[in-house]
């Protein structure tokens, strides 16, 4: 299974009052993943929205098990949980840099055209892309 790695060290401006990463953060650090995942199967997000597509998301959730505080790693892993030729599901799990697992999440996401929202097929529009997603769900759903 395709697993994306991405070591991001915490800066003292992403902490809140209580010396830990405040919860929003973490979300930015899962789009960080998502782009490393992205980038590892060969592709860029950028090259595709230079293309009038954008990947909204449509659900994002996180629980919270363990604090990162400022001047540890957090690493994010990331993969593709599902994927059906228009939505992705991506899942993470934030570590901190002692291996304990401080976040459990994932994003659901969409292609659509920027100019109007529509949804495209990224099977029809990049059957490169969506060739790499079949193959890295079915290595996902092989290892479960």
């Amino acid at each position: 299974m395709l697993i994306a790695t991405k070591e991001i060290e915490v800066r003292y401006a992403e902490t809140d009052q209580m010396g830990v990463v405040y919860h929003a953060n973490y979300f930015v650090w899962m789009e960080l993943g998502r782009t490393s995942i992205i980038q590892e199967l060969g592709f860029s997000y950028a090259e595709m929205e230079r293309d009038g597509i954008i990947s909204p998301v449509l659900d994002i959730q996180a629980s919270y098990k363990k604090p990162l505080r400022y001047g540890e790693k957090a690493i994010v892993k990331t993969w593709i949980e599902e994927y059906d030729g228009f939505r992705v599901t991506y899942k993470y799990e934030i570590f901190n840099d002692s291996g304990d697992l401080a976040v459990v999440g994932e994003s659901k996401h969409v292609c659509v055209k920027k100019d109007s929202f529509r949804p495209i097929s990224i099977r029809k529009k990049y059957p490169d892309w969506h060739e790499a997603y079949e193959k890295a769900k079915k290595q996902s759903v092989e290892a479960s």
